[in-house]
């Protein structure tokens, strides 16, 4: 499998690309990064330094690599947080490249916005541009519960409700809806959950809330979860697979006492999840 992956980058910690390569490469998926910003360090920590790349110069790399002959071979075309609006036109643009070369390649978007505690934290005009012109044109969408809650106008905090606002994201184009942090009233306490949506249905895992910020954990969540549904179609596996590693990694992080995850560490809940999770039906 390839993954063309348009993402940010950080030289210090995980987030962005540098969440999402590593755990790619360690389950045995080919990766061709392409760097949208090139920071120090993840923003988080209220000052960094490094440039955010131009369109111009994103799209120059993009066609390079089309004419090394490959993207016939690319599988999939990931995309994360956009630091500019001009990035969506080149991410929009290298999609219809690649499925022009490979019908069969699809397109990964993790919808990046903010989440519940925080709210947006991205420039003013991307949650719209997300909204009206990415997601139309994604295969897969990963959104936290709070994004999927603006790319459809509504505030899901339910089972039920979140179900109706996948179907709502999913008549905008994309077939497939991953939802992180999904949080509701009536769930067990100190637990969070995952819900997936198909064409096949709907399935929610629940695992143990780990007191903690994990910054770049959205990346490797969406990244490991478009590989293995790409290789699998069965979205009831690749959660439970995700799930698996996202909070072995998680949970090493958080017994380490890091900031930044411990992504390198937990190289084997990657390559040999546990599985330790029920993921139950519910549609």
């Amino acid at each position: 499998m390839k993954v063309l992956s348009i993402q940010s980058a950080v030289a210090y910690g995980h987030v962005g690309k540098s969440a999402a390569v590593f755990p790619l490469q360690r389950i045995g998926v080919e990766v061709l990064p392409v760097y949208t910003v090139n920071f120090s360090n993840h923003t988080g920590y209220g000052a960094w330094r490094g440039p955010l790349i131009s369109p111009a110069d994103v799209a120059d790399v993009i066609t390079g690599i089309e004419e090394r002959g490959v993207f016939g071979d690319i599988d999939v075309v990931l995309s994360g947080y956009q630091g500019g609006e001009g990035i969506a036109d080149v991410i929009i643009d290298a999609v219809a490249r690649v499925k022009k070369a490979n019908p069969d390649a699809v397109y990964a978007c993790d919808p990046v916005m903010g989440n519940a505690k925080s709210g947006c934290f991205v420039a003013p005009a991307i949650p719209d541009l997300l909204r009206e012109r990415v997601i139309p044109v994604a295969d897969i969408i990963t959104p936290n519960q709070f994004e999927l809650g603006f790319l459809t106008g509504t505030d899901p905090g339910s089972i039920e409700s979140t179900l109706e606002s996948a179907d709502l994201a999913r008549a905008r184009g994309p077939r497939t809806v991953l939802v992180t942090s999904v949080e509701r009233p009536d769930s067990e306490p100190d637990t969070i959950e995952m819900m997936v949506v198909d064409d096949a249905g709907a399935w929610i895992v629940q695992t143990p809330l780990i007191p903690m910020k994990a910054n770049g954990s959205g990346d490797v969540t969406a990244a490991l979860f478009t590989a293995h549904y790409r290789r699998t179609a069965d979205a009831g596996d690749a959660l439970a697979r995700t799930a698996s590693s996202v909070f072995d990694l998680l949970q090493n992080t958080y017994d380490a006492g890091s900031r930044e995850l411990r992504l390198i560490e937990s190289q084997e809940a990657y390559a040999d999840p546990r599985m330790q999770f029920a993921v139950r039906r519910v549609r």
